[in-house]
């Protein structure tokens, strides 16, 4: 006997469990949840400054792995997609970044029609409670908690950043979620009550307390099931046995910018030559699918600190015993931050009208996946270009859907990438050597002085970038006319009924920051779309742009 709901949503994770609440919230629809990891109740997880561990556990993680990239000398990046309830928003760093207003004209313009800035506003606003309070660019009442961490004054290279960013002519902004992007100032990110804010913890656990929420856990999708060109349920596994359920409704797969892809591939949608070379039945050749990938990537740019005074003295056994036991007493303390509470959005160059260069501080020299640490005192930004040129793709190799699919991002292989990085090094340099760091800096780690021309600018980059683990755009919206969108503007696979894509992979171009913001809103606006609702209605708010920016790559204009 099979199961039959109104809808099935493939992953709960960033965008699946906010559909999963939505969703059932009338109580007029029953929904079945899948999802191949199991809870998050783990202290790795709950506990915010814990977030490399999750990202390197298999019981909480994909580990996939690129293919070798020959722009950063043939070297295979780690490519974790979480695997537990809550998806990625359970092992990522918990950094909150809406994008730029400009990303969302950027979808408009390449056929996302209705996913302008002013359209999508509302839903990050209906999503968010922010830690400030409610105005006309911030939510007050929603399911997701953000706020500013702990104090800057905590640590005084937070202020000494924020400040040598302006000694060096840059913008000071007390919002980047708001009127202005471009600047300095304090980093958001998804904590709560000193807790992990992710969608299980702000959307999932209030949606499980309703009857007509289905979730099956630890279970593996294989496919969707289809008649001719029209999604009727799904495959899974459970147990060891292979199970079926029938949707009345719809199908949406919310798997991630790498799972998604797959699945479709594996029910036979997706580029003709693939499917045939995987020995994959033919169902609907949509070229696009698993193309137009997208990442972010990133340097720890480092400086040897003459105080000690950074995090570099809180990772032995004691001070980590110290924070732990704070935390679970009181959910208080360097236990209850990501450590990330300073950063930047500049531009690179004049004649870029939106920031697409970011920077996370931290005022420690680390790694961020927990790894080796520098002896002694360090800080480092985490940067790197937002705004890539270079696409890859994702493919499967076989039917098996067990088999992990081949992951290539094409890292840095236009040349705008490589000039990208040039000026992105150069004007970090130049950040961290204005007079506020004076009282700090003790000399370059890494890159190191030695550093300075292009070629070898380019050839330490190739071999020390490393993921900022933004995989995204490889089932994008577009036009009719785009023979290689594979949505429309509701999210609707093309050439097929009753199913839809919601997660990071639809989105046209990847946004200007972190991607769980605007993938919880992408699940937000979608379920207005999937149940017929009306959009909420349009923003009408200004945002800033430098007046100058045609000419000027920096303007020290404070935000009003």
């Amino acid at each position: 006997m099979t199961a039959a709901h109104d809808y099935i949503i493939v992953g709960a994770g960033s965008a699946g469990c906010v559909l999963a609440n939505r969703l059932t919230e009338s109580g007029e629809h029953s929904v079945l949840l899948l999802e191949k990891g199991g809870s998050d109740r783990h202290i790795y997880i709950q506990m915010p400054t814990a977030l490399s561990y999750p990202m390197n556990m298999d019981k909480f993680t994909w580990q996939f792995h690129a293919e070798p990239d020959a722009g950063i000398d043939n070297r295979v990046l780690h490519c974790p997609r979480g695997k537990v309830l809550g998806g990625s928003s359970s092992i990522n760093g918990m950094v909150y970044v809406r994008g730029n207003a400009y990303d969302f004209e950027q979808w408009q313009n390449l056929g996302a029609k209705g996913w302008g800035y002013q359209d999508c506003l509302p839903y990050f606003k209906r999503a968010e409670t922010w830690a400030e309070g409610a105005n006309e660019y911030r939510g007050g009442s929603g399911p997701v908690g953000t706020c500013n961490g702990n104090d800057m004054t905590l640590n005084p290279l937070y202020p000494a950043f924020i400040e040598a960013g302006f000694q060096a002519g840059y913008p000071v902004t007390n919002d980047y979620n708001g009127y202005q992007q471009e600047g300095f100032g304090p980093m958001h990110m998804n904590v709560q009550g000193g807790v992990r804010a992710n969608t299980t913890n702000a959307y999932l656990l209030e949606a499980l307390r309703r009857d007509n929420l289905t979730l099956a856990s630890r279970v593996h999708t294989r496919r969707v099931l289809m008649d001719g060109r029209k999604a009727v349920g799904v495959e899974y596994e459970q147990d060891g046995e292979i199970k079926v359920a029938h949707a009345k409704r719809e199908v949406i797969l919310s798997a991630g910018s790498i799972g998604s892809p797959q699945l479709l591939q594996l029910s036979g949608i997706g580029p003709q030559q693939v499917l045939q070379d995987a020995g994959v039945e033919v169902v609907h050749d949509l070229p696009g699918v698993g193309e137009n990938l997208q990442d972010h990537l990133e340097v720890y740019f480092q400086i040897h600190c003459k105080q000690a005074i950074t995090l570099n003295s809180k990772l032995d056994l004691i001070s980590k015993g110290i924070i732990g036991t704070e935390w679970v007493l009181f959910k208080t303390g360097l236990g209850a931050t990501n450590h990330f509470e300073a950063c930047a959005f500049i531009r690179s160059k004049a004649g870029v009208k939106a920031p697409d260069i970011q920077y996370h501080f931290l005022p420690a020299a680390m790694r961020y996946d927990g790894g080796k640490a520098v002896d002694g005192h360090g800080f480092q930004v985490h940067v790197g270009p937002n705004k890539p040129t270079s696409r890859g793709r994702v493919w499967i190799t076989s039917g098996d859907p067990h088999q992990p699919p081949k992951i290539r991002f094409n890292y840095i292989s236009t040349e705008q990438d490589v000039k990208d990085w040039r000026s992105c090094i150069r004007l970090t340099r130049e950040i961290l050597s204005q007079p506020a760091f004076d009282p700090y800096s003790d000399g370059e780690i890494q890159p190191g002085e030695a550093i300075q021309t292009d070629e070898q600018i380019d050839a330490w980059v190739r071999q020390n970038v490393e993921s900022a683990y933004h995989p995204s755009c490889t089932c994008k919206m577009g036009a009719d006319s785009d023979v290689m969108a594979v949505l429309d503007a509701e999210c609707r696979v093309r050439g097929i009924d009753a199913l839809r894509v919601v997660d990071a992979s639809i989105f046209p171009v990847i946004t200007n920051g972190n991607l769980n913001a605007p993938t919880m809103m992408v699940a937000e606006k979608a379920a207005d779309l999937i149940l017929g609702n009306g959009a909420l209605p349009a923003e009408n708010v200004p945002v800033w742009v430098d007046e100058q920016w045609q000419d000027r790559q920096r303007s020290g204009e404070p935000q009003r």
